[in-house]
C-alpha cells in the first residue's frame, strides 16, 4: 500500500484573498462609523450617492442594475430614506406598476458631505500609497471585477 502524501496547507496570510478583507473590513467599518453620526449607512449612501447622479426621477430598478444590489435589498433602502426624508417615491405617470424615486432637497445637501467623508476615509487608509499606486489598484481591482463578472459600476 502506497503512503499517502500530506500536503502542508498554506498559510492564511500569504492569501491575497485575506489581505484584500483585512483592508476592505477596516476601510469600510471606519466609514461606517462615520456615517452614523449623520444616520446614513454604507448601503444607503450607495443608493444616494448613485441617485445623486441622476438629474430627474429615477426607478428602484434602475438602483438596482447601477448599484449591483438586488431589487429586494434596494427596495428595503428606499423605504429607510423615505423614513429619514433623503427620498421621495410616486407612482410613475406612464405606469401604475412602477415606482419613480428622487432625492429631497435634504439628501442633495447632505451627500457631498457624505461624499467628503468617504474622500476623507479613502485618505486616511490610502495616503501611504503614491498616486501612481493608488491607480494601479484602483486598476487591478477594476480589472479583477470585470474579469469574474462582478458589479463594476464605479461610485464617484
Amino acid at each position: 500500500m502506497a503512503k499517502k502524501e500530506i500536503l502542508e496547507p498554506s498559510h492564511l496570510k500569504s492569501h491575497i484573498g485575506y489581505r484584500l478583507r483585512i483592508v476592505s473590513n477596516a476601510v469600510s467599518h471606519s466609514f461606517a462609523k462615520k456615517l452614523a453620526t449623520l444616520d446614513v449607512t454604507v448601503a444607503e449612501w450607495v443608493i444616494l450617492r448613485e441617485m445623486y447622479s441622476y438629474e430627474e426621477n429615477t426607478s428602484p430598478s434602475a438602483v438596482a442594475e447601477i448599484t449591483g444590489l438586488t431589487r429586494g435589498a434596494v427596495s428595503k433602502l428606499i423605504d429607510r430614506l423615505l423614513h429619514k426624508g433623503l427620498v421621495t417615491r410616486a407612482e410613475s405617470s406612464g405606469d401604475r406598476r412602477y415606482q419613480d424615486i428622487q432625492l429631497t432637497p435634504k439628501a442633495a445637501k447632505l451627500i457631498p458631505k457624505l461624499s467628503k467623508i468617504a474622500d476623507e476615509n479613502d485618505a486616511v487608509f490610502f495616503s501611504q500609497l503614491s498616486q501612481p499606486e493608488r491607480d494601479l489598484l484602483m486598476k487591478t481591482l477594476i480589472k479583477l471585477a470585470e474579469q469574474h463578472k462582478l458589479n463594476t459600476n464605479p461610485i464617484e
